[in-house]
């Protein structure tokens, strides 16, 4: 855990502990829920806060979560989760399958989303750029980290680490089935007044399949870097490319976008990154304006990047020697062996075209990992025909 420093959203004053489940203004009095260990700090949502407060203050902490459970960001379109089925997950969670989750907060094709991103090509592009950059950071800091599947690879590769969003749902998944108790994890806005976590660098700041969202690009844009310091880098990858359009909400970049935002980056196209991870190569970087066409934009920047990518053969991109593995998911049993099937047609429409998997596998259903580049089955988990998935997946 790297123990960050939480200032008001709203005043910008330091926040000290008030209970087990609050935080306290010190100057004002202004009070923040606290559940698991996760700090709820998002402006515009008072009513929230005081109904989840005064709950937490009787003791009814099931009923305080059953209502920031609920909780989305600005740009969900979805119908609200069911208050009976956030009851029955949150009286469950112990033994609910992380499948069990999404379908009970009612996310749609959202968990559609976050259940098979272990194979999908934009996680695996942001994860390819980590490992052709990677030096070794001992603090990482994931914004937008959702439910921490960056955090879960950074954190069992020895890195203390530490992520931020702004659904406190997801940060709650990622607690309980994807990262466990040693992430320190924060939900606050990105458009607070006041950032939350200021002061506080860390080796590497990630950010994967968010920034586009962004209203006030530099301006979080230069809390990040602050957080990153003299000596850190920061890895932002599938920033979506507005001259190309795709499938995702949010508010889309140009390349002379991406040319002032990062001077002093190394800029990659998204496909370019997965398809080294899957030829075990090192990734191609291009100057900013030979990727007008592409669909969206990776970079790495800052001091401490390293200054060549290096060949995407081992470390984050595969499992250690001993992992147990299951067959991706993706794929359902159809005559002698297994065919992909995909969630949706709009799943099958955004990743289909850009998947490193074999569209029919032989199997088996369950393999442990030889480790290794030399192992037999490694091309298999290269492609992510085999991947590594939660305990409670």
């Amino acid at each position: 855990m790297i123990p960050f420093p939480l200032v008001s959203p709203s005043t910008g004053h330091p926040l000290k502990p008030d209970a087990p489940h609050a935080l306290r203004d010190a100057e004002t009095g202004e009070r923040w829920p606290v559940i698991d260990g996760i700090p709820y700090l998002r402006v515009g949502r008072e009513a929230l806060v005081e109904r989840v407060l005064a709950h937490l203050d009787a003791g009814e902490l099931d009923e305080a979560l059953c209502a920031i459970l609920a909780d989305q960001d600005d740009w969900w379109n979805g119908p609200p989760a069911d208050p009976a089925d956030l009851l029955t997950l949150i009286r469950e969670r112990r033994t609910a399958t992380l499948r069990d989750a999404v379908r009970l907060l009612g996310w749609g094709r959202v968990g559609d989303y976050f259940l098979h991103r272990w194979s999908d090509p934009t996680y695996l592009a942001g994860l390819a750029m980590l490992e052709a950059h990677w030096n070794e950071p001992t603090c990482v800091f994931e914004f937008a980290c959702g439910i921490g599947h960056y955090l879960r690879e950074l954190a069992r590769r020895g890195c203390k680490v530490a992520g931020a969003d702004v659904v406190f749902a997801k940060l709650w998944v990622a607690r309980h089935w994807v990262v466990g108790e040693k992430a320190q994890l924060v939900c606050f806005d990105a458009n607070s007044p006041h950032w939350p976590v200021p002061g506080a660098p860390v080796d590497l700041v990630v950010c994967n399949d968010a920034f586009y969202f962004l209203d006030d690009k530099p301006r979080i844009l230069d809390h990040l870097r602050q957080m990153a310091g003299d000596e850190g880098w920061l890895a932002l990858s599938h920033i979506h490319n507005s001259d190309c359009p795709g499938f995702s909400a949010g508010k889309a970049v140009t390349v002379e976008d991406i040319a002032e935002l990062f001077p002093d980056a190394l800029v990659y196209d998204d496909d370019e990154l997965t398809h080294a991870l899957a030829e075990a190569r090192a990734p191609i970087p291009h100057e900013v304006g030979e990727l007008r066409g592409c669909e969206a934009f990776s970079v790495v920047a800052g001091p401490g990047m390293r200054p060549a990518p290096r060949s995407v053969v081992d470390g984050l991109t595969l499992p250690k020697a001993g992992t147990h593995l299951s067959l991706n998911p993706l794929y359902v049993p159809d005559g002698n062996d297994y065919a992909i099937s995909f969630p949706s047609e709009r799943y099958e429409a955004e990743y289909g075209p850009r998947v490193t998997y074999p569209m029919r596998s032989p199997g088996p259903e369950r393999l442990t990992y030889g480790g290794g580049i030399d192992a037999p089955e490694t091309p298999r988990v290269r492609v992510r025909e085999f991947v590594d998935l939660p305990e409670r997946w």
